[in-house]
């Protein structure tokens, strides 16, 4: 235990504002707050110059950080790698007599739900193909000519670099970013005694400096990339479902009806936020887990069953061969692929970390520490690389043999990301009913993603308290909603992925000196 004479709460205003009684962290919750209300306010009112601004801040971004991204995200599987191997794998979370919460199978469906949900069903078929005939990763060159033949030669390497590239995106350097910040809170709230805010982490660094401004920065950008980490996620939620209404029942996909459907599943989220984390997010992450486990295997029966098992294998292998090459930033020339795709996807994952980290923080106490990492980092990662290979394989396949003419069409000539996932499902049998099972699986990701980012960003914002008033996760659910709806109307994909990107570029720093504060908390635990 840390001996300091912080309370959790100490500084919180307790009961006295409004009439429903909030007990929120002063100064974190005024200045979050208020911000998201200023952001929300102007990108409505200036509607045109916010999309015009988000639209430049992207590329540039991506183009001038796209080498600090990618070498944090390194530091960061390094790091999680040698916490398995080292002495310190051994020291339990929450104490040598703690026992763990929840069995494995809860424990897996809540922290996959909350943590890759909705990318999934939207990256799922869209990556493989685009990797294998657009982006080129490594300069490995398309199967097809620019007048849309095939060319047999280019065939097998394009399919193993579309598998490889996107399984990369979605194995080991995602869930690291999410162990690092999930193994600190834990280890600074169930071994240490402090509070579960992001702050309790850099107790070793900054001493009770991080009761003061410093831990106030440190917990308001974490709020920050919370929230516009989310409102990305939901925004993607929002198009693909939307999309899938329209191909399925003719549901005019607008910016109106995406609106309306993102107001719809909020309301939705305040019902699982108010039932709690037992009632609400575990039952339906649990739900949810066994749907999109069907939805599996149904692709996986009705496709290319042989090719999909074999391209498994295949993509494992060829992320192997090529992880290093991949997370090299320097000397490269895949532009399309390393700056619009890896960069983005480094600083989302990192604008999702404190979220998703506090998520696994709450419900792995009593794991050990090499329990904890193995499992939050391999265990995922293999599930999202069967998935890209079921889905991504399925399409690839499709694509490849001609009959799947509507994803060529949604990925290669048109590019409708959204509808990527129904053109696949389209040429394989029932698939109005897949389809619509899709549609499902979506929304509930999007509820459980909503739901559990609310509770994050309250018990950050009222000081580590995880039992604090319910009108305010009320309060936070509404507004993930509200941030999605201004940034969609404000320019779409780009500004959502926009935002994400200028929040994840300073919390990067806040994880680095994560790392280190974990190795000095771990250094004084009995193992």
């Amino acid at each position: 235990m840390i001996d300091t004479d912080y309370d959790i709460g100490q500084d919180n205003i307790d009961g006295k504002v409004g009439p429903f009684g909030f007990d929120i962290h002063n100064p974190v919750f005024v200045i979050s707050g208020l911000s998201v209300v200023i952001f929300v306010i102007y990108a409505l009112m200036f509607n045109e110059q916010a999309s015009e601004i988000f639209g430049a801040l992207r590329p540039w971004l991506t183009s001038t950080f796209d080498w600090f991204f990618m070498l944090a995200a390194n530091i960061f599987v390094i790091f999680c790698l040698f916490l398995i191997v080292s002495p310190w794998g051994s020291v339990r979370l929450g104490g040598t007599e703690a026992t763990p919460d929840y069995t494995y199978l809860g424990w897996f469906a809540m922290l996959f739900a909350a943590g890759m949900g909705i990318g999934l069903m939207f990256f799922g078929v869209l990556e493989p193909v685009y990797h294998m005939a657009i982006s080129s990763p490594l300069g490995v060159p398309s199967p097809f000519a620019e007048d849309g033949t095939l060319i047999p030669e280019n065939v097998e390497a394009a399919r193993s670099i579309g598998l490889a590239g996107t399984i990369f995106h979605w194995g080991l350097h995602p869930w690291a970013i999410y162990a690092v910040v999930a193994l600190a809170l834990a280890l600074f709230t169930y071994n240490k005694g402090l509070p579960l805010t992001i702050r309790s982490a850099f107790y070793p660094i900054f001493g009770d400096r991080v009761w003061g401004w410093t831990g106030h920065i440190i917990d308001t950008l974490a709020v920050f990339a919370t929230l516009f980490g989310l409102a990305t996620s939901l925004g993607f939620g929002a198009q693909q479902a939307v999309a899938g209404l329209e191909f399925v029942y003719g549901v005019p996909n607008t910016i109106t009806s995406q609106v309306i459907l993102i107001c719809a599943i909020t309301a939705v989220a305040l019902v699982s936020v108010l039932r709690g984390l037992d009632g609400g997010v575990k039952v339906l992450s649990e739900v949810n887990m066994v749907v999109a486990a069907l939805l599996l295997l149904f692709v996986l029966l009705a496709g290319p069953t042989v090719l999909i098992l074999t391209g498994f294998g295949e993509g494992l292998v060829a992320y192997a061969q090529d992880l290093v090459p991949l997370s090299n930033p320097f000397g490269r020339e895949d532009d399309s692929y390393r700056e619009g795709w890896t960069a983005f996807y480094w600083a989302w994952w990192i604008s999702w970390s404190p979220f998703v980290g506090m998520f696994i923080a709450r419900v792995s106490r009593g794991r050990t520490v090499r329990e904890f990492v193995t499992c939050v980092i391999l265990i995922p990662s293999l599930v999202c690389v069967l998935w890209m290979a079921v889905f991504g394989g399925t399409a690839i396949e499709q694509v490849i043999s001609g009959t799947g003419s509507q994803v060529k069409e949604y990925v290669i000539d048109s590019y409708s990301p959204e509808l990527s996932l129904f053109g696949m499902l389209a040429d394989l049998p029932l698939a109005a009913i897949t389809s619509t099972i899709a549609i499902v699986l979506v929304i509930v990701f999007f509820v459980t993603s909503s739901d559990s980012g609310s509770l994050v960003i309250d018990t950050i914002t009222a000081g580590g308290k995880i039992d604090a008033p319910a009108p305010q996760r009320v309060f936070w659910c509404i507004f993930e909603g509200l941030v999605a709806i201004v940034l969609l109307i404000g320019g779409g994909l780009s500004s959502l992925q926009a935002m994400v990107i200028s929040t994840g570029l300073p919390f990067t720093l806040v994880l680095l000196l994560m790392c280190w504060a974990i190795f000095k908390g771990l250094q004084s635990e009995k193992r």
